[in-house]
């Protein structure tokens, strides 16, 4: 692509954003993402778009042409495709996460897991992120665990080179290892090792996902939201195969929906091989981790 079509002067840009403000402004998309994006992919900073001093800089550089930011911006609008696979990253944790619509938008909750890992005892050893995504959760735990290696798997390969690429940029390639396969599958060669396990499985009822968000039903990956039945196959699945793969000791960590809590708790306290099974919520009150201990 040649440069100058990703050159642009303050002036147009401004005009754009006002346009997009306006557009926004008619619709239920929060105005505020406009800004979101500019801050992504014309390298603006919070300070020249409050004072929109950057109306007046000759050019502005972005990372793709205006033209194809508008035609994003109005499918953001009309086919309500998420603004973080337009950008192509989002925040989570201190981390700047490349995206697509390959892999699941990281949510602010599901950093709790990490703050939950990193209490657990077991802080070094081999650890599972499986069911890895964007790599957010290996990234996080690759970061709070220092003296753990981190084992990263996923069934899609198109995540997985998601993965890599947010492992390079931010300086973890060495500290985690990614496999193509289902769940503990291609990690056999460890089994009975691994010191904790930590995932955020699809968790969704299938009859529950045509009513999400156009967002979310649309644009994300189903392979990643659909659960099964009553959105609990994957978990079933992970309380059940676990136990041959983690040491005694070993941590037990996934997310669930809410309304899930008492079930899973049920189900690690009925597979035999748990304790100490706790439940813990998120910043919103809402039980959605569920921590336990291979006994």
């Amino acid at each position: 692509m040649e440069e100058k079509h990703l050159i642009v002067s303050g002036l147009q840009l401004w005009q754009w954003r006002n346009a997009a403000i306006k557009a926004a402004g008619a619709t239920d998309v929060p105005p505020t993402e406009v800004d979101w994006l500019l801050l992504e992919v014309a390298g603006l900073d919070r300070l020249a778009l409050r004072l929109e001093s950057f109306k007046n800089w000759p050019q502005i550089q972005l990372q793709l042409p205006l033209e194809e930011l508008d035609q994003l911006w109005q499918r953001r609008l009309n086919d309500r495709l998420p603004v973080q696979y337009i950008a192509g990253a989002t925040p989570w944790r201190q981390f700047q996460i490349a995206v697509s619509s390959a892999v699941l938008i990281p949510r602010p909750e599901t950093e709790s897991l990490i703050d939950l890992a990193a209490d657990a005892s077991n802080t070094s050893g081999h650890w599972a992120d499986l069911g890895t995504g964007s790599g957010a959760i290996a990234l996080g735990l690759a970061d709070v665990l220092p003296k753990a290696t981190i084992h990263a798997v996923d069934y899609s390969l198109e995540a997985l080179a998601i993965a890599q690429t947010n492992a390079d940029n931010l300086g973890f390639a060495d500290r985690i290892k990614f496999y193509q396969g289902s769940w503990w599958e291609p990690l056999a060669f460890l089994k009975g090792q691994f010191s904790g396990m930590v995932s955020n499985p699809p968790y969704i009822p299938t009859s529950t996902l045509p009513t999400l968000q156009p967002e979310v039903v649309n644009h994300e990956p189903h392979l990643a939201l659909d659960g099964g039945a009553d959105g609990l196959d994957c978990i079933r699945h992970l309380i059940e195969i676990s136990p041959s793969y983690l040491q005694p000791g070993g941590v037990w960590l996934i997310e669930m929906m809410a309304g899930q809590a008492d079930a899973v708790r049920e189900l690690l306290q009925n597979q035999g091989s748990y304790c100490k099974i706790q439940i813990h919520a998120d910043l919103a009150g809402i039980e959605r981790f569920a921590l336990a201990y291979r006994s």
